[in-house]
């Protein structure tokens, strides 16, 4: 997935023209399953939340965000970092969908009961590298308890 990602964003077509849902669904897919293994605890409640979060924020059906699902858990461990898909939504999102993804990948970490010390470091970078504030963090954050 790592690699089919690099050539779709670093093609001259892709340059030309914006990602189309479905990319941009893999991206933000990506980052969940990265937050996800971050635990060495993988929960199947995180991977439905996963899955829920794509189908409402991607306009993807159930069956694609379960393919892109199994596509990003596959190539997890391979470590190119978040830069690639962070700069990508970064190019193509606003503050409030990036502060969407944002509450999304707290709802992954709150799906097993507890917030590691290792994923509230990892949330705290990805919202860094979505170019979200410390207030827009906690915001995304208190979103994500009061939805359960």
């Amino acid at each position: 997935m790592i690699e089919r990602l690099k050539q779709l964003f670093a093609s001259p077509e892709a340059t030309n023209k914006a990602p189309d849902a479905h990319q941009l669904a893999v991206a933000s897919t990506a980052l969940m399953v990265q937050l996800s293994r971050i635990d060495h605890d993988e929960d199947e409640r995180e991977l439905q939340i996963i899955v829920e979060c794509a189908v409402k924020a991607n306009q993807v059906t159930r069956e694609e965000a379960e393919e892109i699902l199994q596509d990003a858990l596959g190539h997890a461990d391979d470590a190119t970092s978040m830069y690639e898909f962070t700069g990508q939504l970064n190019e193509h999102l606003d503050q409030e969908a990036k502060l969407a993804l944002l509450v999304n990948i707290w709802r992954v970490a709150f799906a097993d009961g507890r917030i590691d010390k290792y994923e509230e470091h990892l949330i705290r970078r990805m919202a860094d590298l979505l170019h979200l504030n410390h207030r827009e963090y906690m915001q995304a954050r208190h979103r994500a308890e009061a939805t359960g």
